[in-house]
């Protein structure tokens, strides 16, 4: 399939993080048809029923093209202009798949080996996919991660601290509060104290930043609630452990702090001739870990445009990360000395 024809073709199959599983068997018959012309082979890395990672390698793979399958909700379908593919996943990371399956094609039609394409589910929600192939890494000495930095090669990437916040009240009728407790004005109070940590900065990633993504709780506006919770989450830019003991000392005595995520902030190899940014995001990178190779990250459209209701990636940058991919997997071929490509 033509790339653009692929992009849509792939947006169209809905992907919702935990439905993953059309999506990869399409992966899986299109890689299938590559391995069998060039004497490749194909695998799936089952996560859970329904739901598997897509492997595919042609020789032993020195570098590994990587992203993921999954998307966030809502879904809704592709169409095209003459300068954007839309739909949900087109940028994240829907038309990434597509570029590095043409940049697969292109190497291997003339002759490259030694490389392979990793699609991972679950990326959006907790890595699920990363997690089980960070247990069956394949030899690959680089990673080349693709999310959407405009094409550009990302020096570093912020890591990701999320935790659930939880109290707990009494029930009283709102008329007599003095017998009960509002778990909900705790949690209210909790999240102003954490909302005041001093947050870390680092020269090359920036500040840290914090979001209160998610706050429910109660049961009806005339009874106090006696329980109630919030999802919140660090961008890190360093050491998760200083900002981990300033929200335990705020809960104790008030809340319960669970810790449901750490994805750890990465610096990453430059290459003379590759424009260079940073990123505020954090990705699968620091799950899939050294098993997989030093990692690299790139890939086009904008992150400004993934998970909104505008996503959309330009088809011009699609065409240029076909060109890329398939020079840094060239160019990391030849590496034959650990650490010989970073510049």
């Amino acid at each position: 399939m033509k790339l653009f024809e692929l992009t849509r073709a792939l947006v169209d199959i809905e992907s919702v993080t935990g439905h993953e599983g059309p999506v990869g068997e399409f992966l899986f018959a299109q890689l299938g048809a590559l391995a069998e012309k060039y004497g490749g082979r194909v695998e799936r890395m089952d996560v859970e029923p329904g739901r598997f990672n897509v492997f595919a390698h042609w020789g032993e793979p020195a570098v590994t093209l990587s992203t993921h399958m999954d998307t966030v909700p809502p879904f809704f379908a592709s169409r095209e202009d003459d300068e954007f593919l839309w739909g949900r996943g087109s940028c994240d990371a829907k038309g990434i798949i597509a570029a590095m399956v043409q940049a697969a094609e292109r190497l291997l039609a003339s002759g490259a080996r030694g490389f392979g394409l990793l699609f991972v589910v679950g990326e959006e929600r907790n890595s699920a996919g990363a997690k089980v192939a960070a247990a069956m890494p394949r030899g690959s000495r680089y990673l080349i991660n693709g999310e959407p930095t405009q094409n550009l090669l990302a020096l570093g990437s912020k890591g990701a601290l999320r935790f659930q916040i939880v109290t707990r009240g009494k029930l009283a009728h709102s008329a007599y509060p003095e017998l009960g407790h509002s778990a909900i004005h705790t949690l209210l109070d909790v999240l102003e104290d954490i909302r005041h940590i001093p947050l870390p900065e680092d020269a090359l990633l920036g500040k840290t930043t914090l979001n209160v993504g998610l706050i429910s709780g109660g049961r009806a506006p005339n009874v106090l609630a006696d329980y109630a919770e919030a999802d919140v989450m660090f961008r890190l830019v360093g050491d998760p452990e200083p900002l981990r003991e300033a929200v335990k000392r705020i809960v104790t005595g008030r809340a319960e702090a669970t810790e449901m995520a750490l994805l750890l902030a990465m610096r990453m190899i430059a290459f003379d001739g590759f424009p260079t940014t940073i990123v505020a995001f954090a990705t699968d990178i620091p799950v899939l870990g050294a098993g997989w190779g030093e990692p690299l990250l790139i890939g086009p459209g904008s992150i400004h445009l993934a998970h909104t209701a505008e996503e959309r990636v330009p088809k011009k940058e699609l065409m240029e990360a076909v060109d890329l991919y398939e020079r840094l997997v060239r160019r990391l071929i030849k590496t034959t000395v650990w650490g010989e490509a970073s510049e």
